[in-house]
């Protein structure tokens, strides 16, 4: 009897605590978020985007982002799986030229495969190395 008493309470403290991964993409969506990091290139981040960040934007329902990679518009489509998420090849973007820091952006989005949510912060990950930051901003 006290064999069985012990046992069902290791269960209990088990799976009591075990707390499963929420699942954080809800708060992907109707938001904007603004570049605030991106890793890779050797100038300085003002200097990739000395007039204005990249942002991008995902619907939940068409499964695109769009947005700006801080001088063109751009669109693509994306596919998450938990916490896995890829990006398609960007669409039709406009043509301007501002300095190369906007064809650094598009490039490190085709190398993602997974985000984090970290202090309101979403993190766009390769393995588990944070590649790019945004911040929430108001549209």
């Amino acid at each position: 009897m006290k064999v069985s008493t012990f046992l069902f309470c290791i269960v209990l403290l088990l799976t009591g605590s075990c707390n499963p991964k929420s699942d954080d993409s809800s708060i992907l969506f109707d938001m904007t978020w603004e570049l605030e990091y991106i890793s890779g290139p050797r100038i300085a981040f003002e200097g990739l985007f000395p007039n204005k960040k990249p942002q991008i934007m995902f619907d939940q329902e068409s499964g695109k982002v769009m947005g700006n990679d801080s001088c063109n518009g751009y669109s693509a489509d994306y596919t998450m799986d938990g916490n896995s998420i890829s990006f398609g090849e960007p669409g039709p973007t406009t043509m301007m030229f501002c300095g190369g820091g906007e064809r650094q952006f598009l490039n490190m989005m085709q190398k993602i495969d997974g985000y984090a949510m970290e202090e309101g912060k979403l993190n766009l990950l390769i393995g588990d190395v944070p590649m790019m930051r945004f911040k929430k901003v108001e549209p």
